[in-house]
This record gives structure tokens, C-alpha cells and sequence, in this order.
């Protein structure tokens, strides 16, 4: 087709794809079809799916402004999206992602590895970003107006990168670096955010005291908008991210003059608000750029939700009418400070008023019982940063501690456990405190999670308010995980069901029957092959490490962090080594053992953990004696999409943290949706998947929360487990001798020290032989291939209740109280 012959506009549309793709080749980035590069085809064919969902985004937003329905506004720091391109077109309900397909093999190019031109966002770190990403899918697929609120971060997580030695080095991410056509810059839609200065106090004509902020160092922050498709739904929503610009223009006069760093110096400052997602706190600076960054996020967010409800006509005292605010974790609470400022500063809402408003519409779902990441911050920085918020953060305090003592008179030690300023030490505000006071709903993310919230960290509250707590297991969007990540066993799915279960995941009840039927079966054990042949090939792209796809791929993927006992894992791989080169296990089930997952850049523990698991491995799958019996891979920079390409690929998953210390987890429902086996503690949502599947189908181990506590408490000493388990000793020795590290044997001994500690927190060695006792099941059932094939099927036609759209119902009836707008 000649340029001159293009109609003046083509949409992506069925039987016009060809046509879109070339349109914008041409006129949106002068390129000819017969000189396109790859990525010049994903650009194009970017900016078509793009244009297309933003004529749904706009009749949405028509459709939500006439109904004046209430709006949630999800408010997160995280936002672990994965890639776009894919997930948009599977969204179109008319099977235009097929005929993208072939029309991009017309060009010689293949869509997936047009997708892969996009870098993942970095955006998120892990299962609480993962989680956002997953509930904005649902609320778009099931048709609520929603909104997300999160930050701009132009670096995002770090990429992870192996060093020669095993270790994590941490290197800036690239996400922005080629120009991202899924985000529209929204330079007109920009606030004000605040920091330092003093607040003056004055009376108005009725006597009042008013307070003024005043002296402050300004920025602003510009609104950046990702469109969010619901599947097979006419509603696009959208996820509006901040980025930090300064106020004050750039100086040339202290440029001409030479002092070119302070000619810059606001433009920096401003900026480096939104460089990177948690900046390493182990710093004072950092620790004050994380407190900035959360109130960056909140302020602007608020101002959005609030001109946007003027500009529709509504009055502020339909403010809880119109929205609902849902604080993922302790990180956006001081949405809660903010919009008692505003509404009682700007809006001269009484203060009652305002904060009967300001409960009713904020909601609070905690995601963890450690208490080191329950945040607090230091009350002298606050003083310093946010002065006004800390006065309103003393009125909330006093108020509440009223209410305490007028139902617990004489109580003062619970006045003091229950103040949201502690002041053993340095006085700190207690952000998950503060967070329950001001939200009329306190959820937990499984059932077994939010019985422990309100029995330990907010038991004073729960006593206190027990209708406020309430529990939303956790789900994940099966778009991605399923329908994206393993198209074979999804287009299975559909052959026998059709395509509902898309959107409603318990359709796959009705499949139940396949267990039963050989054909079923054997179709499926050859989609999983596939796919674990699909893994093998990047494995060995990213490791130069071969591997056995008929082997059983043994999977721990999540955060590197103690409670979630990687070293548990490594342990039992080390005691496989030995079993294997000192010719005990003629006949081992052969095993690849993939680990993968970031460390904090200021957790070392969990950095240690990393170096050493790639020290393990580089001995292992060098060894001759060993073969294909054992596999070790640590597959560096994990993010969505690798996880896209691990889940379908594996057999067996593993969710071993110490129980009582997951708050749910949604990695564990990933795999098992994908027809993994879970070998897994009685922790988190492996409770619920273990009713859902049978105990018949799943290896549980270990103690439960309740034993982890009494052996807490009755004095857990490592050596003695040691000295009681012959083959854990010959680990732990050999482990010490520097054989996995003899460059540094510190390298091991570090790591061995900590789990031969008296009383050793997350009790890794306890649980050691229950663990490999279940590993033992798991090698037995494994070579009975077809009874393994049943049973993945029935984790996998069992995951129905695991969908976030399920979650999402339950938050908007339960929580927020919106309906759908379609």
C-alpha cells in the first residue's frame, strides 16, 4: 500500500489491522515498512492498541461522570504491571490479537518477540506490587470505576545483575530508556506537594483557630496516565502515576555566573523524589526520602480525587459518596493526615465532621505481622518535613486515647501500647496505627493472616472495634497467569468450557470431570512439556546452563527474605548433592532446583543467602558425578515476565516460609493454577488452597503457627536438631568446610552461624525433617507420572476461589460499597 493511498484515520480494528500497523509506521514515526526494525513494529503496533482502548477509556469515564457512581481510588507504591502490549490485545473480545498475529507473520516478524521489545516496568517489588497490578485488572474486567495512585519512578526496582562471585549487584533499570507509548504525560493535570516550613495558628470571625502552613519548599507533581483494560469489558480505567518536577525555574543567572550545580539544584531535588522505587533506608537521607516519597504520592493523589469531584459538580459533603480510598499496606497512610488537612484547612470542614468523613472513606489492608515492616517514622522528622501533619497526627491521638479511657478508666499501659506515638526511645508515629484508627475497615489477606492481626499486632484494636476487622483472601488475575502465561492449557480450557472462565475463574468447576478422562490428561502433560521446554531454552540463555525438561522442576520464586527460608530449600538441595555423589540415591528422581528472587540492597542477610545459593549451584551442576540427577539455577533479575515463563513450566512449588509470618502469598496460587504441586507449611493461603485441592494433593510440613510459637518460647536450640538428624549434620559440616565456597569461606560460615543460632527466629533447621520427609512423597508420587498429571489437574481446576476478581467482589460489597458501571 502507498503512503498517498492511506485513509486520514484507521482504527485497530478487525480487518483493518494491516492497515493500522502501517499508518502508524508512517505517520507517527517516518518509517517505511520495507525499513522497520522490530522495534519499530512493536512502537506501531503500540501506539494502535494504545489509540484503540483510549476511545474505551474516554466512554468509560463518560459513563462513570453521568452515573456519579463512588469511585475506589487504589493507593499503592507499588505497581508490578508486567508487560503491556499482550495483555491489551487479549483484552478485545473479538479475536483481534489473532489476526495481529498473523498479520505480523505477514511481515516476518512473530508477536512474542515483538512483545519482548518492551522492558518490564519497574514499578513494584514483589507480591504486594504484583497484587495492585492484579486488582486493577479485576476492577476494570468486572466494570467499578477505579483509579490507582502510585509514583512515577523513572529507575523503578533495581535490575538484578549475578556478579562472578554469586552476588547481587544492583544496576538501574532501563524501562524508560526507549520511549514508553503505553503512558500519556498529562502536563496540564499537575499539584502542589509541600514539605517543611511552620504553621501559623489565627481565630476567624467565630473564634476559631485556623492553621496556616506557610515558609514551604515546594514541588510539583506532573500526572503520567497507564490505561487499564478490563478483559473482554467495554470499562478501561486507568493507573495515574506522579512524577516530581520543581517550581522554581532553572537559574540561569547562577548558570552564567558558573554555579552551574545551583543553577540545577531544585530540578534535582525534585526529581530525585521520583528516581527509584524504596530507596535504600539504611541511611538517614534515605529514610527521609522514602517519608517524602509517601507523602508525595498521597498529597497529589488527594488534590486529583478532590478537583476532579468539584469539577463534576458534586459538593465536599458528598465526598464519601463519591469515593473510597483502599490503602494497600502502611505506605499510603498519610492519606489519612492529608485529607483531614485539606478538609479542614481548604474546606473549612469542621473537625468532627471531617473525620467522621475521612474514616468512613478510607479502608486499610494490612500485608504483614513483622513488626520491623510495620512502619514508624521519627516524630523530629516529621517536625522537620511535614509540621502541619504532625499537629493533626497529636488531635487524632488525643481524641483516640479519650475514647480508650472512657471505656478502660483506670488502664494506662493501654493507652500507652495503643498511642500512635511511641515514645520508648525516640518518639516515632506508628503508621499501621494510625492506619486503623482512621479507616472504618481493617482487612487481612487470608483467613489465617487476619485471625493472627487481630490476635497479636492489633489486638488492642480488635478488642477495641471488632467489627472493623474483617478478611479478604488474597487472588490474582487469571488473564495473566493463565490465559497469557500458558496459552496451551488455557485454549484446552476453552475447547471444553468455552471461554467464560476468563472472567469467572469457578467456571473451571464444571471441567472436573477431565481428571478422569486419559486423553485430558495426556494433552495436558504434553502443554506442560512444552512449556518446560520453553524454560529450559532460557535458562540456558540466561545461565549457559543445560537442563532436563523431563526432569521435575522444583520452584521457589519470591523475595529473598529469612521468613521465606530459602536457606531451607538450599539445605535439602545440599543433603541431595551428597546423597548423590556419595552413591546413596541410585535412584534419585532427576531435579532442577530453580531459586529466584531480589534481596533489599540493605538486607545482607538476604544478599548472603543469594551469593551462596550461586556458590552451591556453580559446585553441583559441575560436578560430573551428578549429571542430570541435580540442577541448581538462581535465575537473576526476576520480574512478571520471567515469572510468566516459570509458572506454567513448573511441577512443584514451594511455599515454605515459617508458618505464621506469610501473610497470604499469591505466587503459591500462580503455580498451582498452572498445575504445580505445592510442597508447602501451614502458612498463609496454603491453608485455604490446601481445603480447596484435598490434603490428599498437597505435601504439607512443618510445624503450624501455634507449635512455631510454643518452640519460640520453650528455647530452640539448632544444635540439637543438628546432632539428632545424621544426614543434616554431613550438610551443615560440609557447608562449613568452604567446599561450595573456597574462596571465601566466610561466604558459608556467615550463613551457617546464623542458622546454628540459639534460638534462630524463623526455626529453619527445625522444620528440616518434616520437609524432607515430604520431599520424600514428592520424589515417589513424581515417578508415577500419570497420578502426577491427575493430581496437577485437580490444583489446577481447584484454583477458582484464588481469582482477584473473586477478591475484588468481596472488597467492593464488604469494604468499599460501589457497584459496577457498564
Amino acid at each position: 500500500m502507498s503512503t498517498s493511498s492511506l485513509p486520514s484515520s484507521i482504527t485497530l480494528r478487525p480487518g483493518a489491522v494491516r492497515d493500522a500497523i502501517v499508518d502508524r509506521l508512517v505517520r507517527s514515526l517516518g518509517k517505511s515498512v520495507a525499513g522497520a526494525t522490530r522495534r519499530d513494529f512493536y512502537d506501531a503496533l503500540a501506539i494502535a492498541v494504545r489509540e484503540a482502548l483510549a476511545e474505551r477509556w474516554i466512554a468509560t469515564r463518560t459513563r462513570v461522570t453521568q452515573a456519579h457512581v463512588k469511585r475506589i481510588c487504589y493507593l499503592s507504591m507499588e505497581f508490578l504491571l508486567g508487560r503491556s502490549l499482550i495483555n491489551a490485545l487479549s483484552s478485545f473480545d473479538d479475536g483481534l490479537i489473532d489476526e495481529v498475529r498473523e498479520t505480523l507473520l505477514s511481515f516476518g516478524h512473530n508477536l512474542e518477540e515483538i512483545a519482548a521489545e518492551e522492558e518490564d516496568p519497574g514499578l513494584g517489588n514483589g507480591g504486594l506490587g504484583r497484587l495492585a497490578a492484579c486488582f486493577l485488572d479485576s476492577l476494570a474486567t468486572l466494570g467499578y470505576a477505579a483509579t490507582g495512585y502510585g509514583i512515577r519512578y523513572d529507575y523503578g526496582i533495581f535490575m538484578q545483575v549475578i556478579g562472578d562471585d554469586g552476588a547481587q549487584r544492583e544496576v538501574a533499570s532501563s524501562w524508560l530508556g526507549m520511549h514508553n507509548f503505553w503512558e500519556s504525560g498529562r502536563g496540564g493535570i499537575r499539584y502542589l506537594v509541600r514539605f517543611g516550613g511552620h504553621c501559623k495558628s489565627t481565630r476567624d470571625d467565630k473564634g476559631r483557630v485556623q492553621y496556616e502552613w506557610v515558609d514551604t519548599h515546594d514541588v510539583w507533581a506532573v500526572a503520567y496516565d497507564l490505561l487499564i483494560p478490563g478483559n473482554r469489558s467495554p470499562t478501561v480505567n486507568h493507573l495515574r502515576l506522579w512524577s516530581g518536577r520543581a517550581v522554581t525555574p532553572f537559574k540561569i543567572e547562577e548558570f552564567n555566573h558558573g554555579n552551574y550545580a545551583a543553577a540545577v539544584a531544585d530540578q534535582i531535588d525534585a526529581k530525585n523524589l521520583t528516581r527509584v522505587l524504596y530507596p535504600d533506608d539504611s541511611t538517614p537521607q534515605g529514610k527521609e526520602l522514602r517519608l517524602r516519597q509517601q507523602y508525595f504520592c498521597v498529597s497529589a493523589s488527594l488534590q486529583d480525587m478532590l478537583a476532579q469531584h468539584l469539577a463534576d459538580g458534586r459538593g465536599i459533603d458528598e465526598l464519601e459518596r463519591a469515593f473510597a480510598i483502599q490503602l494497600n499496606d502502611t505506605h499510603p497512610a498519610l492519606a489519612i493526615v492529608e485529607l483531614m488537612r485539606l478538609l479542614v484547612d481548604d474546606y473549612h470542614i469542621g473537625w468532627s465532621g471531617a473525620w467522621q468523613m475521612t474514616r468512613r472513606i478510607c479502608g486499610y489492608t494490612n500485608h504483614t505481622l513483622l513488626p520491623e515492616a510495620l512502619e514508624t517514622w521519627p516524630v523530629a522528622m516529621f517536625e522537620r518535613l511535614l509540621p502541619r501533619h504532625l499537629q493533626i497526627i497529636y488531635q487524632i491521638n488525643r481524641d483516640f486515647l479519650e475514647a480508650v479511657s472512657a471505656k478502660y478508666p483506670s488502664d494506662m499501659d493501654r493507652r500507652r501500647r495503643m498511642s500512635l506515638i511511641a515514645e520508648d526511645g525516640d518518639r516515632r508515629v506508628r503508621m499501621a496505627y494510625l492506619s486503623v484508627i482512621g479507616s472504618h475497615k481493617i482487612n487481612g489477606v487470608a483467613k489465617l493472616h487476619s485471625r493472627l492481626m487481630r490476635e497479636t499486632i492489633f489486638a488492642d484494636f480488635a478488642e477495641l472495634w471488632p467489627d472493623r476487622f474483617t478478611n479478604v483472601t488474597n487472588g490474582i488475575a487469571v488473564r495473566r497467569w493463565l490465559k497469557q502465561a500458558n496459552p496451551g492449557f488455557a485454549q484446552l480450557i476453552t475447547e471444553k468450557l468455552g471461554s467464560a472462565w476468563e472472567n469467572d475463574l469457578e467456571d473451571l468447576e464444571r471441567l472436573k470431570w477431565a481428571v478422569d478422562d486419559p486423553e485430558f490428561r495426556q494433552r495436558f502433560r504434553a502443554i506442560k512439556l512444552e512449556n518446560k521446554k520453553r524454560l529450559a531454552k532460557t535458562i540456558e540463555l540466561l545461565l549457559n546452563q543445560k537442563v532436563n525438561p523431563e526432569a521435575l522442576f522444583d520452584v521457589q520464586v519470591k523475595r529473598i527474605h529469612e521468613y521465606k527460608r530459602q536457606l531451607l530449600n538450599l539445605m535439602y538441595v545440599i543433603v541431595r548433592y551428597l546423597r548423590i555423589i556419595n552413591n546413596e540415591a541410585p535412584d534419585a528422581v532427576p531435579r532442577v532446583v530453580i531459586i529466584a528472587g531480589k534481596a533489599a540492597p540493605g538486607y545482607w542477610m538476604a544478599k548472603s543467602v543469594i551469593k551462596l545459593v550461586n556458590n552451591v549451584a556453580r559446585v553441583i551442576n559441575s560436578d560430573p558425578r551428578v549429571g542430570d540427577k541435580l540442577k541448581l539455577c538462581f535465575l537473576p533479575d526476576y520480574d512478571v515476565s520471567l515469572a510468566q515463563e516459570i509458572m506454567p513450566a513448573a511441577d512443584l512449588s514451594q511455599q515454605i516460609s515459617t508458618a505464621g509470618m506469610e501473610a497470604s502469598g499469591t505466587g503459591n496460587m500462580k503455580l498451582s493454577l498452572n498445575g504445580a504441586l505445592t510442597i508447602g507449611t501451614l502458612d498463609g493461603a496454603n491453608i485455604e488452597i490446601r481445603d480447596a485441592v484435598g490434603e490428599e494433593h498437597i505435601f504439607i510440613f512443618g510445624m503450624t503457627a501455634e507449635q512455631v510459637t510454643q518452640r519460640r518460647a520453650q528455647g530452640y536450640s539448632p544444635a540439637h536438631v543438628v546432632e539428632n538428624n545424621p544426614e543434616l549434620k554431613r550438610a551443615i559440616e560440609t557447608l562449613d568446610s568452604g567446599l561450595f565456597t573456597p574462596d571465601n569461606l566466610a561466604d558459608s560460615t556467615t550463613v551457617v552461624d546464623r542458622l546454628m543460632s540459639d534460638g534462630e527466629h524463623f526455626l529453619v533447621l527445625a522444620d528440616f525433617d518434616s520437609y524432607a520427609a515430604a520431599q520424600d512423597r514428592v520424589d515417589a508420587l513424581f515417578r508415577d507420572q500419570d497420578e502426577w498429571g491427575r493430581q496437577a489437574i485437580i490444583n489446577a481446576l481447584s484454583m477458582g476461589p484464588f481469582s482477584s476478581d473473586r477478591s475484588i467482589r468481596e472488597y467492593a460489597d464488604n469494604i468499599w460499597g460501589i457497584k459496577p458501571v457498564i
